[in-house]
């Protein structure tokens, strides 16, 4: 819920913001360019500076950060660096680089605090403890941000004060120490509603509602609930679907069941008509509860039931364990306890689990460390320092004696407890350094074994290649083969007329073509089955491409009666062009296969998003739904052409392979008697990868 809350405001925050950003950023920039080179100059600068890094334009940011830093060098206006250091290492800290924003942020506050300027050092703490805290250093991180609200309480600046506040309440939450969440949140909450800032005001009293039912504190958690159903506009459902059922589950936590049951329906009513999955669950949980103390089994076990899927369906753990939990109460109450028992055993699962996971990300600090320490970030006193003469007295003396037994005594209590320590460290590290052995043994074998079942993968596959081509050659080559064959015999002996030899050269020509085709394909798939294709990419020009391969067709087109629409333009790829030549001259000859008289290739290249898409379409015979799944695969599955003309179905395996190769894609569109087009998308330029 507080993430919801939270995107809400920020969603409308930066509506508000974002038209009176860009105004103040146009007139700042008119403003900089007509200042000379002194101070005023970096002062409008760290303005657009601020206005860049608040709207998350960081590379702009930089440029104005690198020449504002440049001129306050130049000169010497000492809080110039320090404010662009600081801007510097709120951006590192964005961007994840610790080391150097921690030392600009350190750097800034050396300047500040040789300025005595008191706002400069408490911002700078302010974000060095939200950096420290993120990072997991807590101790450390809530002593920065301590001393920041400090100062910040003293220079009364409101704004800055509730951020800090709200963020130190979030650090507290994080490592347990809720009372001290529930005390910021308070302050926080306090300036904001000086402030007047009513989103900011509706968050906070959210999360002190929860704070306070975490608490048990539930009149105080109903009575923050209420103030955010007050403060919110009639038509808020989205906040009054989420608001209801967790005031109808804290009334139900001292059986006041009326009012629960009133604000659970109102929940339960709200969150069906928006479906709200989050609202649903806790209206439906806590019905579920509210019915098993009024005896309502069957109406509680349905609600149950329901919330149950809920959890399960959205990851929701909580509210899963709470599922578990109220399953089984109610079985329990139904004396089935063979089913309780199982509930009960999930319900701690789940608990476990949870704990472990609190138990990791929790950081258990002493009670010290919550406190602010004003000499956290000095440095400690020397011995020397600190060393006072002490002039010993007899009873000093005596005294010191029998403290040196004490402590010889604990020494020698301290060897022993420490020697038995040390065997035991021995035992357990021999049986650790075994076990390690063993495991690696282990996997040592697994690999081998790995490495064994891939060469033999690999040879299967080898071995299948080898026979799908001898299948290929010794049936579809072959009769392209004896039918040139047959005709060179009949021209030789003479038996052909003048007539007839001119009315069988386009059928020689097709067989030719078939074969020179079949050949090519299975060649270049042979190869990338053996995995020996090795792309050389270049910018090339589609439309040249195009030119050569329609060149090789025209003649099959023309006497098949097919018409060439040509939209290619002028514009180039960046791919193997060969490779892509293959992928072209295949898809031309597919076109050209399913057609019949009077149909219509149409070949094209546009630009989209970056990429050079290709397309070839045609009005032929169309493919079906059953065919379209079988296309592109390392399959030999092939139909008849037109005119009976006959292929390997390799052909599309071909083209994926290739175009994939060259870091792009292909996919169809197709439909029965309409016609068909193949699209193939390729890179203008060389992948950043």
């Amino acid at each position: 819920m507080r993430r919801i809350i939270t995107l809400i405001v920020f969603i409308l925050s930066s509506a508000l913001l974002g038209y009176s950003q860009n105004q103040e950023l146009d007139s700042l920039s008119i403003q900089l360019a007509f200042e000379t080179q002194d101070s005023i100059k970096v002062e409008t600068s760290l303005k657009i500076i601020k206005l860049l890094y608040e709207s998350k334009e960081y590379n702009k940011a930089i440029k104005y950060i690198i020449e504002s830093e440049k001129l306050s060098n130049n000169i010497t206006f000492e809080k110039g660096i320090a404010t662009t250091a600081y801007y510097k290492s709120k951006i590192y800290a964005d961007k994840g680089d610790y080391i150097n924003a921690i030392n600009g942020f350190k750097k800034a506050k050396s300047i500040y605090q040789t300025l005595n300027d008191t706002t400069g050092v408490a911002v700078v703490n302010n974000s060095i403890g939200l950096l420290e805290i993120n990072r997991g250093n807590f101790a450390e991180g809530l002593q920065y941000a301590l001393a920041a609200t400090r100062d910040l309480e003293q220079l009364n600046l409101k704004k800055e004060l509730a951020q800090a506040y709200c963020n130190l309440a979030e650090a507290y939450l994080n490592i347990g120490a809720s009372d001290y969440a529930i005390q910021f949140n308070l302050k926080s909450l306090d300036v904001l509603e000086q402030l007047n800032d009513p989103l900011k005001i509706l968050t906070t009293k959210i999360k002190l509602a929860e704070l306070y039912s975490k608490n048990k504190e539930y009149r105080k958690s109903i009575e923050f609930y209420e103030s955010v159903l007050n403060q919110s506009s009639p038509n808020s459902d989205s906040i009054k679907g989420i608001i209801y059922p967790k005031i109808g589950r804290e009334y139900l936590k001292f059986n006041d069941f009326d009012k629960a049951t009133k604000y659970l329906l109102d929940g339960l009513k709200l969150n069906r008509s928006s479906n709200d999955k989050a609202g649903l669950l806790l209206a439906l949980n806590g019905l579920g509860a509210l019915n098993i103390q009024l005896k309502q089994f069957n109406l509680a076990e349905q609600q149950l039931y329901e919330a149950g899927n809920l959890a399960k369906s959205t990851d929701n753990k909580q509210e899963l364990l709470t599922y578990y939990k109220y399953m089984k109460v109610l079985d329990s109450t139904k004396r089935k306890f063979d089913k309780a028992f199982v509930w009960q055993r999930e319900y701690y699962n789940l608990k476990n689990q949870l704990s472990a996971a609190n138990a990791t990300n929790t950081v258990k600090l002493k009670p010290s460390d919550l406190e602010f320490n004003p000499n956290f970030d000095k440095t400690e006193p020397t011995l020397e320092q600190t060393e006072e003469i002490v002039h010993p007295t007899p009873l000093m003396i005596q005294s010191d004696n029998k403290f040196k037994i004490v402590l010889y005594g604990l020494l020698a209590a301290l060897a022993i407890v420490s020697t038995f320590l040390i065997l035991i460290y021995m035992k357990r590290n021999s049986n650790i350094k075994y076990t390690q052995e063993l495991e690696e043994k282990n996997i040592k074998i697994q690999l081998q074994n790995e490495a064994f079942a891939e060469q033999t993968q690999h040879l299967e596959n080898v071995n299948n290649v080898k026979d799908k081509l001898f299948s290929i050659i010794s049936h579809d080559l072959k009769d392209s083969l004896s039918s040139i064959n047959g005709f060179i015999n009949l021209l030789r002996e003479g038996s052909l007329s003048r007539e007839e030899f001119d009315n069988l050269v386009p059928e020689l020509s097709e067989n030719a073509n078939n074969a020179s085709l079949l050949l090519f394909n299975l060649l270049n798939w042979s190869k990338s089955q053996m995995q020996s294709l090795d792309p050389k990419p270049s910018l090339f020009d589609i439309q040249e491409v195009f030119e050569e391969k329609v060149k090789l067709i025209e003649q099959r087109m023309e006497s098949k009666g097919i018409t060439l629409v040509d939209h290619s333009l002028r514009d180039f790829a960046y791919a193997d062009k060969s490779m892509i030549e293959i992928v072209i001259q295949n898809l031309l000859a597919n076109a050209l296969k399913f057609c019949k008289n009077g149909d219509t290739i149409t070949i094209s290249n546009h630009i989209s998003n970056g990429s050079c898409i290709i397309s070839v379409a045609d009005t032929g015979i169309g493919i079906s739904e059953e065919n379209m799944s079988k296309l592109f695969k390392n399959s030999s599955f092939t139909t008849l052409g037109t005119n009976n003309e006959k292929g390997t179905g390799l052909g599309l395996s071909i083209c994926k392979e290739l175009v994939e190769l060259n870091n792009g894609k292909i996919w169809v569109e197709s439909t029965v008697n309409v016609g068909t087009t193949f699209y193939v998308q390729l890179p203008k330029s060389k992948p950043n990868n």
